[in-house]
């Protein structure tokens, strides 16, 4: 009998309590609602944080995570547990490509807009090929060593524009220090949900302290609560059109290969928790948050990944009943259409966001060696060794390089060089330092 291309959902037992609730099974309704509206507040720090970063729509990229959401999930057939939010991947090229300052909107996203549906197209093209192929050739091209390194460098890429961003006055700066602590506590001090949600607990109450201080004791400069005040409860988001210019096309274009990375390490990982072989869906998987990343690109919308976040509480609650991310997608919706919900986002203080900033890409690069402690990356072997050298001081310190009309950012530039350095250097393993 032939595989439906949606799985038939049943309803997980009684018994449930405690054990694994495959994709395939779902719980009561009532429940159901309660873990859409839990990964809602898993991804949202992560999801806001981000386009706030680049001067994009927070509300306006909630909404489009819905909707990427629902299309990944009908790409890989309902099969594929996984919130698609916000990917950090974006951040340092698009404010390079776009001379983004760091505060309010930013004036230039339509041409960051064609490099995201760039991206996207590339990404959909990976899809493509990995279905038709598998996923060996990507493993080969990018194993721990090269995906460490990858990931590590983003985080340390995007640590000059936060300390940037809390350095304009002594205040900013000390704020910037109790966000930090805020986080930090959360992070040691508390267990459960809140532990896994340390950025957004962190933030809401870093943001309370601030208020505190500047609304109530006058110091600082203080939060200007009237445009909650003034914002409708319900009005459509703010879309805005793509403006397809070749450099910053080229520019993001690689980013891609990040996302690939991202997300076959993501799959892994719901394999391995569940007990279920995903491999098969990998290809549609990658066409789906390609596509997803594409028609966020035409509607003003960041690219999008899935979200380890999510991964985490479905590790935490066991629960992956892809059904509860249908529901998690159509709350991101209706919080799209409110924006009220938006003005709140933006009162967030610019030292505030500074100093959440510093922890999270503080955390994108340690996860990168995350990557190397946990596939047990040997670096006796000089070929890992000087991949990962040469890709950290590459991408942190934001070498350029020139390619006809172009240029490819630190990003860019480490992200290539760690695979093509890694290739180039094939052969017989060398053991022993060299240092």
């Amino acid at each position: 009998m032939a595989e439906s291309y949606f799985p038939r959902w049943r309803l997980a037992p009684r018994a449930a309590e405690g054990r694994v609730v495959a994709p395939d099974e779902r719980l009561p309704w009532p429940q159901t609602l309660a873990m859409g509206v839990q990964h809602v507040v898993a991804m949202f720090g992560s999801t806001v944080l981000a386009p706030l970063l680049m001067g994009f729509d927070p509300n306006l990229c909630i909404f489009m995570s819905g909707i990427g959401t629902l299309l990944f999930f009908v790409l890989v057939g309902g099969r594929v547990p996984s919130y698609l939010g916000s990917s950090f991947s974006f951040i340092g090229l698009i404010i390079a490509v776009t001379g983004y300052a760091g505060h309010g909107a930013n004036a230039n996203i339509p041409v960051a807009l064609g490099g995201i549906i760039a991206c996207g197209v590339v990404y959909a093209i990976i899809g493509l090929i990995v279905g038709a192929v598998g996923t060996k050739w990507i493993e080969a091209l990018m194993p721990p060593a090269v995906t460490g390194s990858i990931v590590a460098v983003i985080g340390l890429n995007l640590a000059p524009i936060a300390v940037k961003g809390v350095s304009g006055s002594t205040f900013d700066s000390w704020m910037a220090v109790v966000t930090v602590l805020c986080v930090g506590v959360v992070a040691v001090f508390t267990r459960g949900m809140v532990q896994r949600l340390l950025i957004l607990v962190g933030l809401v109450a870093a943001y309370a302290i601030y208020a505190v201080v500047t609304n109530g004791l006058g110091l600082g400069k203080p939060i200007d609560f009237s445009v909650v005040a003034h914002a409708a409860w319900f009005g459509l988001p703010h879309f805005s059109a793509p403006v397809f210019d070749p450099h910053a096309m080229l520019l993001l274009a690689p980013v891609s290969v990040i996302l690939v990375a991202e997300n076959l390490g993501h799959i892994k990982a719901v394999s391995a928790m569940t007990g279920q072989n995903l491999d098969r869906y990998i290809g549609r998987a990658f066409v789906g948050d390609g596509l997803a990343t594409i028609v966020s690109g035409f509607a003003g919308g960041t690219g999008v990944t899935t979200y380890a976040e999510n991964i985490g509480v479905m590790a935490v609650t066991k629960i992956y009943s892809t059904v509860v991310f249908v529901m998690a997608a159509v709350i991101a919706l209706i919080l799209g259409f409110s924006p009220k919900f938006g003005a709140v986002i933006e009162t967030i203080p610019g030292p505030v966001l500074g100093g959440v900033s510093i922890v999270v890409f503080g955390l994108i690069a340690v996860t990168g060696a995350r990557i190397w402690v946990v596939n047990k990356v040997d670096f006796s072997d000089n070929r890992n060794l000087i991949v990962a050298a040469v890709t950290l001081v590459v991408g942190a310190g934001n070498f350029s390089l020139q390619i006809g009309g172009f240029a490819l950012g630190g990003i860019g530039t480490a992200t290539f060089g760690a695979i093509l350095l890694y290739a180039l250097l094939r052969g017989e393993a060398r053991r022993g330092t060299v240092v």
